[in-house]
């Protein structure tokens, strides 16, 4: 088995709701970025069911007659169901230690399983290569999963959008950025 995953964090949004849509700056971000990923094969798409992951990868399946797939276990990570002003020094602690849950959220190991499982599954199937669509939190966790460096402080670096490259082989995988902003 090879095959390649792209992982793309979704173009700017308007907010953080699952219904916030692109910015108009996003629109634009999610065309340039179709054109970006046209010279790659990739036939399976999978997204966050957010608007703003559905939004990002349209222009690119437009233009090569795909179908987006949504999978809930792309939805970003939650860090808390409360309102935490400190949340930045929170969510640092939380890639500390994995294990650390705050009131009705996730710890980074649960969120971390759902975007593993799911894109193990996407390493299972018969599929070729394939897109997955997703958000900054998450993304970094999947990344954290293939390199153990990718922290905090990476995530910050983060942009939107955002592309990796997930080669992946019998026993093993390479990871390597493929998106560099201007």
């Amino acid at each position: 088995m090879n095959k390649t995953i792209y992982i793309i964090r979704h173009c700017e949004a308007e907010g953080q709701a699952p219904e916030a849509p692109l910015t108009a700056k996003g629109k634009e971000q999610a065309k340039v970025l179709s054109a970006f990923l046209s010279g790659r094969e990739a036939d399976h798409i999978v997204s966050s069911p957010f608007l703003r992951a559905v939004q990002t990868i349209e222009p690119f399946v437009a233009a090569n007659n795909l179908k987006i797939e949504t999978d809930n276990r792309l939805q970003e990570r939650v860090l808390s169901s409360v309102s935490m002003p400190d949340w930045m020094d929170k969510l640092e602690a939380a890639y500390q230690d994995f294990n650390l849950k705050y009131e009705g959220g996730e710890s980074s190991n649960e969120a971390a399983g759902r975007i593993v499982a799911a894109v193990n599954d996407l390493c299972a199937d018969d599929t070729g290569n394939s897109i997955i669509v997703a958000h900054g939190g998450i993304i970094s966790l999947l990344l954290h999963h293939y390199d153990k460096s990718f922290g905090f402080e990476a995530w910050k670096q983060l942009s939107n959008p955002d592309v990796y490259a997930l080669q992946i082989a019998e026993h093993t995988h390479q990871l390597r950025r493929l998106w560099f902003e201007d």
